[in-house]
């Protein structure tokens, strides 16, 4: 009886085992299966076969070189004449009349020679237009009030032809030419960021930065009652091209957006997280309510919290501040009120014992062993915010993220897109080694004291 209870009680214990491992390899086959078929419906439900079909390569490419370099656009308005080349096609670059580029040969009789890359040439003649492709052929158009007559060797429209009666867009790799009722334009684009220093009226502009080192230590002044250095400076502060001071006080704007907001959420979150504790805070109905305030303050995206305080304050940092304060109460209150449940009662008894009062105790028995946390959280936040502040600021019109944006919306002028990207991720870098280096010390410097 006792031999075949335990025969049984074995072939159980084997059957128990084997359905076991027969579950585990069923799961060990079941979640990549369904892992592949979410990604297949992934693949399908966005339509990612579609995606080589809608992507223009042709814009990425002219997006990529906006970046790293900057067209100066011969315009020839088409309505009343006359020929205009400037920077980016911008009134602020424009040169001088009578001047322009020695690649730019301008007639008195509304005429134009431009000289592309690859010895190409374009001839702006009134309102016809010649561009000569090496391996495809002449190219001729001309603009009318009933459109553009535009006249192609014999053969298959490339891609790098963009033709309708209303416009026509020829990218070459030595150019660009874009034909409309109202201008013809001709772009030539030159690697680097024109103007970023020294705007055409500047007296440096186009001087070596050996002329400008031997100008900046030199008695004779370009500019009258002003130093040259100080004159150079001037000109950079005030460059209207690349606006150098507005985008200084957009980063200090930014900066002090996710500062505000943050190190006001911390001041706010402290208190509330002492009612939110369960060793600090006897009364559960206050504990409940101190909570899902956290929980719904954080719940909702600082981001709609912007959008919510943008329609009733208004634009401007100061709304990107207090949108970030109540995200970021809710956060730190609930960090908070966490440490300050895991603190150690020995210490705060020991304050007691001295005879203190409460606000005694927990000043010197709790803020002390919590502080490192707070340091920590609060420190990351903020360099965290940094970030988000350039979002925020977008929303709210303040910041280099309402900079950031209106380049971005002008869909041509993409150096400066790369300009304020560059400043934001130094920011950003600047911000981490600036909190790390806070965390550290301050911590450290705590530690110590105990």
């Amino acid at each position: 009886m006792s031999a075949s209870s335990n025969t049984a009680g074995t072939g159980a214990a084997l059957f128990d085992a084997t359905a076991f491992f027969q579950r585990k390899r069923l799961l060990a086959f079941a979640i990549p299966a369904v892992i592949l078929a979410y990604f297949v419906y992934i693949f399908f439900a966005f339509d990612i076969p579609g995606l080589a079909e809608r992507a223009r390569m042709d814009n990425a490419r002219i997006l990529v070189a906006d970046s790293y370099s900057y067209k100066t656009h011969v315009t020839r308005d088409n309505r009343v004449g006359g020929i205009t080349v400037a920077v980016e096609g911008e009134n602020k670059g424009t040169w001088p009349e009578g001047t322009s580029p020695d690649w730019v040969d301008i007639g008195n009789d509304d005429r134009a020679l431009v000289s592309l890359k690859h010895g190409q040439e374009v001839l702006l003649d009134g309102d016809r237009m010649r561009y000569d492709v090496p391996g495809y052929g002449l190219i001729e158009a001309e603009v009318s009030r009933r459109g553009i007559a535009l006249d192609l060797p014999a053969g298959e429209i490339p891609d790098w032809i963009s033709a309708s009666n209303a416009r026509v867009d020829i990218t070459t790799d030595a150019g660009r030419v874009i034909l409309t009722k109202a201008r013809t334009e001709v772009m030539r684009y030159h690697f680097g960021w024109e103007l970023f220093w020294f705007t055409l009226d500047s007296p440096f502009y186009g001087k070596s930065f050996g002329e400008l080192v031997g100008l900046a230590v030199s008695g004779d002044r370009l500019v009258a009652g002003k130093s040259n250095l100080a004159a150079m400076i001037h000109d950079v502060w005030t460059n209207s091209m690349w606006q150098h001071r507005d985008v200084v006080w957009a980063i200090f704007e930014t900066i002090l957006m996710a500062f505000l907001g943050t190190m006001g959420a911390a001041l706010v979150a402290l208190p509330l997280a002492f009612a939110a504790a369960r060793n600090f805070s006897p009364l559960m109905v206050v504990r409940a309510a101190v909570r899902r305030v956290f929980d719904f303050v954080r719940g909702v995206d600082a981001l709609i919290w912007t959008i919510i305080l943008a329609r009733a304050f208004g634009p401007g940092p100061l709304t990107g501040a207090l949108a970030i304060l109540i995200t970021d109460t809710g956060s730190f209150g609930k960090l908070f009120s966490e440490a300050l449940e895991n603190v150690d009662k020995n210490q705060i008894e020991g304050v007691q014992s001295t005879g203190a009062k409460p606000l005694q105790r927990y000043r010197f028995g709790v803020i002390p062993q919590i502080t490192p946390i707070l340091l920590s959280q609060v420190l990351y936040y903020l360099e965290s915010n940094t970030r988000s502040a350039t979002i925020i600021g977008a929303i709210t019109g303040g910041g280099i993220g309402l900079l950031l944006t209106q380049a971005m919306i002008t869909q041509k002028d993409w150096e400066e897109v790369s300009y304020y990207i560059i400043l934001i991720l130094l920011m950003v870098m600047l911000m981490d080694s600036v909190s790390g280096w806070l965390r550290r010390r301050l911590i450290r410097s705590d530690d110590s004291g105990h």
